[in-house]
């Protein structure tokens, strides 16, 4: 049968190498895993009783399609307790994984052709949906002296939308409220439809994530639970629309997917009130982080922004190769370590850089910087 042009996107290299990864364990061989965004850990122990009291009581059906007032209504608390914000729960729509909010996003805001910005380094995935929904993604390079954050100098002419993420993926840099403000400034003086990717808050090592909701009501804000509620199989995320905004995106969950899965909307609320172990996991992530920023230099790979959020360090290795995809296939095969190359991340620049993971157990992250010391110094 024929395909369509749509499909024509590009794949996820992580995904790729994952697979190599699973390969080479189903061979035998024990490999330490820091290629994927995946937290190490479990849904909290609360949501996990949660759904399974739920199963229990009856079944579990369709929701409506913007998902459990329940959820909403707690979605909408947290954005006071974190940021100040008195957000209105109709503004909530609970979705099938942050996935499905970019989706819905782009749907409801952009229409065929229409440009879209992203910040290159940037989450591929961006570029891939909007490639199939018929858009045109709009690669901006961003800089090492601006922490790889777009600033408004940077947008080209013509764009109908900007995706914002902070902090961002491989990068792990956030804006700060003044960077986020400038941005927010430029795009509604242009009439540049603004998205805000901030599915790593809540996993900061200094100062919190400042979310765009603080400054506008015109924009999408998107979250999950993948990364900070330790819940990426569930698929539940969320997204914060404009009022006049809540009808458009209902008419489109319903047709696409008719609701967010009812299991991982129950465990999701209880999630949302287990603070004392995500605070637990967050603190993982710290000392992994300062064993990264100390480990990888040693290493040999010295040239890193210090990450201020999610679980990666960003890496320019184009002193030491020309082919991030070989490279990482040879740390795999020589040191026994999965990590990503740039390629996902900047068409353009990645061919010279590596993403590397931090979520998994510390004692990983020891195993894994050790071994990719061994194989830096044995390479010469």
């Amino acid at each position: 049968m024929r395909a369509s042009r749509r499909s024509e996107v590009d794949p996820f290299i992580v995904m790729d190498v994952m697979e190599a990864a699973r390969a080479a364990e189903e061979a035998g061989r024990h490999i330490i895993h820091m290629e994927v965004g995946q937290p190490g850990t479990a849904a909290p122990e609360a949501a996990r009783r949660a759904l399974a009291a739920a199963m229990e009581a009856g079944p579990l059906g369709y929701t409506v399609a913007l998902g459990l007032p329940e959820l909403r209504a707690r979605i909408a608390r947290l954005y006071g307790e974190w940021y100040g914000v008195d957000l209105d729960p109709a503004r909530v729509v609970v979705t099938p994984g942050s996935s499905g909010a970019f989706i819905l996003a782009f749907t409801a805001l952009f229409d065929t052709g229409d440009r879209v910005g992203l910040g290159d380094p940037g989450y591929p995935s961006y570029r891939q949906i909007l490639s199939a929904l018929g858009f045109t993604p709009v690669g901006i390079q961003t800089s090492a002296d601006n922490r790889f954050q777009p600033v408004p100098a940077d947008l080209p002419e013509g764009l109908a939308g900007l995706m914002l993420a902070s902090p961002g993926n491989p990068s792990g840099t956030m804006l700060g409220k003044a960077g986020m403000a400038a941005l927010v400034e430029a795009t509604q003086a242009r009439g540049i439809s603004l998205i805000s990717d901030e599915i790593y808050h809540g996993l900061h090592y200094g100062a919190r994530g400042v979310s765009a909701l603080e400054l506008t009501d015109e924009v999408y804000v998107i979250n999950s639970f993948s990364k900070y509620f330790s819940m990426t199989g569930w698929r539940v995320g969320w997204m914060v629309v404009p009022e006049d905004h809540i009808r458009i995106v209902e008419r489109i969950a319903q047709n696409m997917f008719i609701c967010p899965p009812h299991a991982s909307q129950v465990a999701a609320l209880a999630a949302l009130d287990c603070t004392p172990e995500l605070e637990a996991n967050r603190a993982v992530y710290a000392k992994n982080r300062a064993l990264m920023l100390e480990g990888l230099p040693k290493a040999g790979f010295s040239k890193i922004a210090p990450p201020d959020g999610a679980f990666y360090v960003y890496a320019d290795v184009s002193d030491l190769t020309g082919d991030s995809r070989a490279f990482a296939a040879e740390i795999l095969e020589k040191a026994g370590v999965a990590v990503t190359p740039g390629l996902d991340f900047d068409p353009l620049r990645g061919h010279g850089t590596l993403r590397f993971s931090y979520a998994r157990a510390t004692a990983d992250i020891e195993e894994g910087l050790a071994r990719l010391a061994a194989f830096m110094a044995a390479r010469g």
